[in-house]
């Protein structure tokens, strides 16, 4: 799958394109801020594309969804909604053609009720559920059990070689792995829900401690 990763303003947001490289057939995630500079890339390197996704529904995610749609064609689809042109709802273990690939929707609340994960080939488009180093913030202890659920439940079921794609540039690299992250994200690394709260609750201080930026 190939990935292309653009810094589109914002508070440090990330865009992608992804595309089926055999057929050029392409999504966007997330088109945020900059629409017009990811259309141009598609257009200049010969991609289609067919699907927009955005991760959940703050406005940091979907203010280019306008600009996209009216670039593009295409509506950008958030969970629950029906893609015009498939008919398939984006829901937890939906999938999308694209040429010879498939895009995967695994549903990831907790940061958000409706935040969604894109997986296509060893790319994982993560949103604000998971950054390296760190996760998503969240509103309430339910909330921070739902997000604990989806990383341990659904996201770190992927094989560990798939490369960690997220919405903002906010941890130590502007992307990961599966692997790295098991590997040292201190939140991944919690023995259980208890200590992952825990972490949340202190992770200012935590950070400071451990030089975290």
């Amino acid at each position: 799958m190939f990935v292309k990763q653009f810094r589109t303003g914002g508070d440090r947001n990330f865009a992608y394109l992804a595309a089926d490289e055999a057929s050029k057939e392409a999504f966007v995630v997330d088109p945020s801020y900059d629409p017009v500079s990811i259309v141009r890339y598609a257009i200049q390197e010969g991609f289609a594309i067919r699907y927009v996704f955005c991760t959940h529904g703050h406005t940091d995610h979907t203010n280019g969804n306008e600009e996209m749609e009216r670039l593009t064609g295409r509506t950008a689809l958030l969970s629950g909604d029906i893609c015009p042109d498939s008919g398939i709802r984006v829901e937890d273990g939906a999938t999308y053609p694209l040429g010879s690939s498939r895009v995967h929707i695994l549903h990831t609340p907790g940061h958000t009720p409706d935040s969604i994960c894109l997986y296509a080939g060893d790319a994982l488009f993560t949103g604000d559920t998971l950054f390296s180093g760190k996760v998503g913030g969240t509103s309430s202890d339910e909330d921070a059990r739902a997000e604990y659920d989806s990383l341990h439940k659904k996201i770190l079921q992927l094989p560990a070689d798939t490369i960690v794609y997220p919405g903002h540039d906010y941890g130590v690299r502007s992307r990961s792995s599966l692997a790295e992250e098991a590997a040292s994200n201190p939140f991944l690394l919690q023995p259980d829900f208890s200590a992952f709260l825990y972490l949340k609750r202190n992770w200012a201080a935590y950070k400071k401690t451990q030089g975290i930026k």
